[in-house]
């Protein structure tokens, strides 16, 4: 049990913004070696903390419960939520989410230090420091900002993701199912996202892996759970699919690959933490959604014109380049799959 100072770090969702919050983390115990930290999350994010090894207990909010019609476990939750944060007697709470909620439950804690995000003025009053949301920032680097207001030193951005060995083993025994010998380089195809709209087309990446497959690469297509349906296409022209994978699973997946392609989804940043390389295709570069520090892992259309308009030869170009020719893509570190 650590006799330092009690901390408590709020992020609910989604999974990017909750692996968005690593770096702001690792801060925090750079600073606080000898402290206890405790991370308030939603229950749909709470496996992302099994990467995080500065977090000590994870508290898990279910917001399902909220959206059910029984009373009683509405009532019975919160009181349960309300009186562990209370019981906890944190001295300092970071709200790195922002919302009226969060500022409530921070405020709620009663921690003599309490910092946090304010996206409108009147929610200042949950905290002792705050800092506006900026829409100039990426948000780790917006999250960093709270810290460094508060006080804190940054010493460089630890931004390291670490996957539990189970879950590598469990990867790699899938692999190994789907028929990928130990080591095979391979790509890692992420057609979906939690969001349509970000979504590039199905027959695009189709294109794209037969483009892969005429220059002798292995590709695997990755899917949650829910996608089983929508990778049939894949499926029916002879390319393996990992759907109905979690989503630690998938990173591990991705993580092994040479390289991750596919749209703003929060696998995709994590393959970056695991740092490795990506190829983000994104409606627009803007510096909120990039793969954090590495804009030219991005590729987008013309301005004002929808994702789907990306031309798949395009991405099947700058594949090419990261791949194969450093020459041509200024900062891109060559890949190689020799």
């Amino acid at each position: 049990m650590r006799s330092g100072p009690k901390i408590l770090i709020t992020r609910l969702k989604s999974i990017g913004d909750v692996l968005f919050t690593l770096p702001a983390v690792n801060c925090v115990r750079r600073n606080f070696p000898a402290a206890r930290i405790s991370f308030l999350v939603n229950k749909s994010c709470a496996p992302l903390l099994a990467g995080f090894p500065a977090v000590d207990q994870v508290l898990v909010l279910d917001r399902d419960i909220y959206r059910q019609s029984s009373p009683f476990r509405v009532v019975s939750a919160t009181w349960e939520l309300l009186r562990g944060l209370r019981s906890e007697k944190f001295t300092h709470a970071i709200d790195l989410h922002g919302f009226g909620e969060t500022g409530l439950l921070t405020r709620w804690t009663g921690a003599p230090e309490r910092w946090g995000i304010v996206y409108k003025p009147g929610r200042g009053f949950a905290y002792t420091k705050t800092v506006a949301r900026r829409d100039d920032l990426h948000p780790i680097d917006g999250n960093l900002e709270v810290l460094k207001q508060a006080g804190l030193e940054l010493a460089g951005v630890e931004n390291q993701f670490i996957l539990p060995e189970a879950t590598l083993q469990e990867a790699e025994h899938l692999l190994k199912t789907l028929g990928f010998h130990p080591g095979q380089k391979f790509l890692f195809l992420q057609p979906f996202t939690s969001n349509m709209r970000k979504d590039w087309p199905l027959e695009n990446f189709l294109r794209l892996a037969e483009h892969l497959k005429a220059r002798g690469i292995r590709v695997l297509f990755g899917g949650g759970p829910s996608d089983r349906e929508r990778l049939e296409p894949v499926l029916r022209q002879g390319y393996p699919a990992s759907a109905g994978a979690s989503l630690m699973v998938s990173a591990a997946l991705a993580g092994q690959s040479t390289l991750a392609i596919g749209g703003d989804t929060g696998l995709l940043h994590l393959v970056v933490a695991l740092q490795k390389p990506v190829l983000m295709l994104l409606n627009s570069p803007a510096i909120r959604t990039i793969p954090y520090g590495h804009r030219e892992w991005t590729l987008a259309p013309k301005p004002g014109e929808a994702l789907a308009s990306l031309p798949w030869e395009l991405v099947a170009e700058k594949t090419d380049q990261m791949l194969f020719d450093n020459a041509q893509t200024g900062q891109v570190v060559k890949l190689g799959l020799s």
